[in-house]
Parts: structure tokens; sequence; C-alpha cells
């Protein structure tokens, strides 16, 4: 069943349609790049907590090794 439509309804129609999937790219772009952003942003905290507890660790081994040295002084 098709229906005729005037050409003035048509060329609406189409434009409509171009918006509409330009609108739909545009959103479909901003969701990709927000997710890359949120992925880069889990990995930077990861990294961030990771070089922490490193830092930590070696505070810790250092401030134990000076211990040492300075109990094997006395």
């Amino acid at each position: 069943m098709t229906e005729n439509y005037s050409k003035l309804r048509q060329q609406a129609e189409s434009a409509f349609g171009k918006a509409q999937s330009q609108l739909f790219e545009r959103q479909r772009a901003l969701d990709d790049l927000n997710s890359i952003v949120i992925a880069r942003n889990e990995k930077t905290q990861r990294l961030r907590e990771a070089r922490l507890a490193k830092e930590l660790q070696d505070r810790v081994a250092s401030a134990a090794k000076s211990g040492s040295k300075s109990a094997r002084k006395s």
C-alpha cells in the first residue's frame, strides 16, 4: 500500500530522516568517546594505586634496611 505524497512532503521527510540519522550518529560518537574517557580514567586510577603501593613498600623496605644498619652499629 503505497501512498502518494506531495513533492514538498517527500523533501521534508527526507530532510527529517537525514537530521535524525545525523543526531543518532553524533550521539553514538559521543557515547564512544565517553566510554574511552571512562576506561582511561579507570586505568589511570589503577596505575596510581599500584604506584602508591609500590612507593609505600619501597619506603618500608628502606626504613627496615636503615634500621638494621643502625642496630649493627650499636
